[in-house]
């Protein structure tokens, strides 16, 4: 699935003057890509998902969300930051939750489950409930649930952030993995630049509030990409673009000519 915002605009309502999010967003997807998103504290990243998502609604500008023939049933699905899981739920349940909503038997869902489950860590402990999981554990349940319903695009709203560095990195590597298997067009948001160029075919740089695009960057690294890699000097060059882009003033990207020259 591809999605296309254009000039998107979206406030919300205050008590002294509406808040603007975003404004004048505009960007377009690619085919079977991961994309991730990246910009200062209330840019409106999540707000971004959301619209894309169908959960809140532009003032200006349109979101396509545009499916092809291999896209199934066109489902998009929203991760957010804090584990979603069902607390009353095991993790057997939580992981095919969404395959019971579409339908699928027991049995079946439970087959396709039990695979990823033992692969990542849950071999003996799919009868588990949330509250005997680690955080770790949580996030990398709810990813799993997130594949295995097959969703057309992906959207992660900084699921691993109030993770540890070692597991944090864990996680990245197997939400790879997941990726690679499927090749569903993921969108992820992301406060780590390290994150966010370690897993993205490509990056978007946000802009402070009112966010909008000012640089896009492909990130040419081959697949897989080990953790090594943050050392090397390419790795260290396109962090500090990354950087000195969410660094500068907005009025300095204002007609796009240094956002262009950085991301080359």
């Amino acid at each position: 699935m591809q999605v296309k915002c254009t000039s998107l605009g979206i406030a919300f309502a205050s008590k002294s003057a509406p808040v603007q999010a975003i404004s004048g967003l505009s960007f377009e997807t690619r085919p079977r890509e991961f994309l991730s998103i990246i910009g200062p504290s209330g840019c409106g990243k999540t707000t971004l998902l959301r619209a894309i998502a169908g959960l809140v609604q532009p003032q200006q500008g349109s979101v396509e969300r545009i499916a092809s023939r291999a896209d199934g049933s066109g489902r998009v699905l929203l991760v957010f930051q804090e584990n979603s899981l069902f607390p009353w739920m095991t993790v057997m349940e939580n992981a095919t939750f969404g395959l019971e909503m579409q339908g699928v038997s027991k049995p079946e869902r439970e087959q396709r489950a039990r695979p990823l489950l033992d692969r990542f860590g849950f071999r003996g402990r799919e009868d588990a409930y949330p509250h005997q999981l680690s955080l770790g554990m949580k996030q990398r349940a709810a990813v799993i649930r997130a594949f295995l319903s097959d969703p057309a695009l992906l959207l992660m709203d900084e699921p691993f952030a109030a993770l540890d560095c070692q597991t944090r990195s864990i996680l990245q590597r197997e939400l790879l993995e997941l990726w690679a298997q499927n090749q569903r067009s993921v969108i992820f948001v992301t406060h780590d630049v390290e994150e966010a160029i370690l897993l993205s075919d490509r990056i978007l740089v946000l802009s402070p509030q009112p966010g909008r695009v000012i640089a896009e960057l492909p990130i040419r690294f081959d697949r897989p990409r080990e953790p090594g890699l943050t050392l090397e000097e390419e790795f260290l060059h396109v962090k500090k673009r990354i950087a000195f882009l969410l660094g500068m003033p907005v009025a300095e990207h204002a007609s796009g000519t240094a956002a262009s020259g950085i991301a080359q």
